[in-house]
This record gives C-alpha cells, sequence and structure tokens, in this order.
C-alpha cells in the first residue's frame, strides 16, 4: 500500500502545485493580491506566511488545492463588485481580483492549466533531449489467422505508415493510435511494395489485462509488430526537435481525450476506463517500479489530463470562469452573483457525479463490486 501511496502523493502534489502556481503567477504579475495558496483541501497540516502576506499552506486531503485572492468570500472569486467598493480603500481595490480588467481575469484563470501543459512539454522535451526518442518504422510480423486485420486485408511485412491520419514515426506509435481510436473503423495507411495503400480494419473489443495486471478493454486488430530490418532507431533530439515533438504530444492527447469524451456523450465509447484517485494512485505505484522515466511520463499525462479538464466549461472548473468571462464580454457587464452561484450548484452537482462514478470504476477494478 506504501508503494501506491507516495509515489501517488509525489505526482499530485507536483501536478497541483504547478497548476495552482498558474495562476499565482499571473496573479502577482497583475498586481492581484494573493491570501492563500494551498495544497489539499480541510484542516491544515503545515504553512508559512511569505512577506506579501501570502498563506502557503498543506492541508489535510491532498486532492486539489486552490489559490484565493484578497477580498473574495471564498476560494471562487464569487464577490460583488458594488459592495467590494464601499468596503476597501482605493489602495485596497488595485489588489481585488474582480476590479481587474478582464483580460487579466482571464490569463489569470487559465494560467493553470497553462502550468501544466507546460510541465507536460518541459518533461516530454527533457526525456527527447537526455533520454531519446523511439523512430523505429513498424513492419508486421504476422496477421493472425481470421482476425480483424486479416478480414481488412493487411498481411505480413506490410509497412505501418499512418492510422486514422496519423502519422507512424515508431513502433511505439501502433498501439497507442489504435487503443486512443475512438471510431467504429480502423484506417490503416501501409507501404507494400513501395506503394501506399489504405485498409479499414473494424476491431474486436477485448477484456485482457496490460503490463501490470489491471483489467482493461483494449482494441484488437490481430497483428504482431516487429523492427523494419530488425533496427531499433533511437534518437537523442536538438533542442528544436525535442520542442516540436512535445508539443505535438501534448495537442495529440488533448485532441484524443475530447474524441474519447464525445464519444461517451454518443454512448459509443466505453466508460468503464474513467478511473479517479483510486485508480490513479495504483497505477502510480506501479509505473514507479519501472523507473523514474516511466513514472515522469506518467506525470506528463496527468498533468495534461488536469488542465484539460479544468478547461471544460463547468462551473467552479476554470472553463468555467472563462465561460462567465466570455458572457460578461458579451453581455458587457458581469453576471449577477445570484446566477452566479445557481451555476456553481450545478457544476458542484456535476463534479460530484462525475467523482462518483469514476470511484465506482475504481472500486470495481479492485474486485470490490
Amino acid at each position: 500500500m506504501l508503494s501506491y501511496i507516495v509515489p501517488f502523493l509525489i505526482l499530485i502534489l507536483v501536478v497541483v502545485f504547478i497548476h495552482e502556481y498558474g495562476h499565482y503567477y499571473f496573479a502577482k504579475r497583475f498586481g492581484v493580491g494573493v491570501t492563500d495558496f494551498s495544497i489539499g483541501f480541510g484542516k491544515e497540516l503545515f504553512g508559512w506566511n511569505d512577506k506579501s502576506g501570502t498563506r502557503w499552506k498543506f492541508c489535510i486531503v491532498p486532492l486539489g488545492g486552490y489559490v484565493k485572492f484578497f477580498g473574495d468570500r471564498n476560494v471562487y472569486s464569487q464577490a460583488d463588485q458594488k459592495i467590494i467598493l464601499k468596503q476597501y480603500s482605493k489602495e485596497d481595490q488595485d489588489k481585488l481580483f474582480v476590479l481587474k480588467p478582464l483580460y487579466q481575469r482571464a490569463l489569470i484563470v487559465f494560467g493553470g492549466p497553462l502550468a501544466n501543459f507546460i510541465l507536460a512539454i518541459f518533461i516530454f522535451f527533457s526525456i527527447y533531449t537526455f533520454s531519446g526518442k523511439d523512430f523505429t518504422p513498424a513492419i508486421i510480423n504476422e496477421v493472425l489467422k481470421d482476425s480483424p486485420a486479416m478480414v481488412a486485408g493487411l498481411k505480413d511485412n506490410d509497412i505501418v505508415v499512418s492510422i486514422d491520419g496519423n502519422e507512424v514515426k515508431s513502433i511505439m506509435d501502433v498501439s497507442k493510435y489504435i487503443t486512443m481510436s475512438t471510431d467504429e473503423l480502423i484506417n490503416f495507411t501501409v507501404n507494400r511494395f513501395d506503394e501506399d495503400l489504405i485498409f479499414r480494419v473494424k476491431p474486436n473489443m477485448t477484456e485482457s489485462e496490460d503490463n501490470f495486471g489491471n483489467k482493461i478493454t483494449k482494441r484488437m486488430v490481430g497483428i504482431k509488430l516487429g523492427a523494419y530490418n530488425n533496427k531499433v532507431n533511437h534518437v537523442k533530439l536538438g533542442p528544436a526537435k525535442a520542442l516540436f515533438y512535445s508539443v505535438n504530444e501534448v495537442y495529440y492527447v488533448c485532441i484524443s481525450s475530447l474524441k474519447y469524451i464525445g464519444s461517451m456523450i454518443r454512448g459509443s465509447g466505453d466508460s468503464s476506463q474513467l478511473g479517479g484517485p483510486i485508480r490513479i494512485a495504483k497505477i502510480s505505484g506501479q509505473v514507479a517500479e519501472f523507473g523514474i522515466l516511466p513514472f515522469v511520463s506518467l506525470m506528463a499525462y496527468i498533468s495534461i489530463s488536469l488542465g484539460l479538464i479544468n478547461l471544460f466549461p463547468i462551473p467552479m472548473l476554470d472553463g468555467g470562469h472563462l465561460m462567465f468571462y466570455g458572457i460578461e464580454k458579451v453581455l458587457g457587464r458581469p453576471l449577477s452573483q445570484k446566477i452566479q452561484e445557481g451555476f456553481f450548484r450545478i457544476g458542484m452537482f456535476l463534479l460530484l457525479s462525475l467523482m462518483f462514478f469514476t470511484t465506482f470504476n475504481d472500486l470495481k477494478d479492485l474486485g470490490l463490486f
């Protein structure tokens, strides 16, 4: 159990700190007063005050965090501007978040997800620069008999060029693109005798286990891969290429995640693969046993997920605030306090429902249901 908890806490503390620091950075840049920088919720375990008056603290429930701005009634910045103008002096008003120009408030809110994306880019950049990136072309060594790949027309010795329009630069890309595909048919472009051919493969959904023994539902097409000419091509990249591939990986994960969520909304996606803190803790502990590189790679993907989820237009999330700012831009005034609080109640219900659902999946994954 301890082998799961420690890696999980390290992972969560890093990605949450980076997220909240993104808010904090832009808040300080625009002169907003910050009273609290909290990692976790609930009772404070320990903390300290810096010279500007910010309370940096760690709380008992480490599943998140928040930055509280000067003058807020709560951590969600639901303050009434007219009341604030009467309560604070001109000097103090300059430090109030809600009185800042719209673009500054939007940047402060967007700063959290932006910091998560930057963390992921930095991790991938470091890996590609110092450890390297695999560029081994993928060749089909064997097409299993009566498999979806055989039915579609794939053959031994085909070189996989792209999957669903995504260029396959490495043998590692094949399983990734198959797994992240959400359509009923997967488009394979292969090179056969120097000619590019396109095949549409309908994968089988198979209950199996991953490398750690966790039960998962996988899309299987029935091919066995190998390295082209049996040569592995692992290359350390220069700064420009490392940055390009790092940004591209973050972009791909974001787009694929949105497609997956869209497939669940349409009813065609597998919602059982959604996990919460328990599953993340389990996987982080398992990955940590394989070394620092797999662990920081997982951290990058979790950071992307945290940044992306926070951009969803759900009240209480950063995306919900940005949605309010968009409405404010159109109307020329902010929504009333009463309307905002009504939206926040809806947001609370949606988030609690999602937490219940993911926790149920986690417990079912542990065999408790």
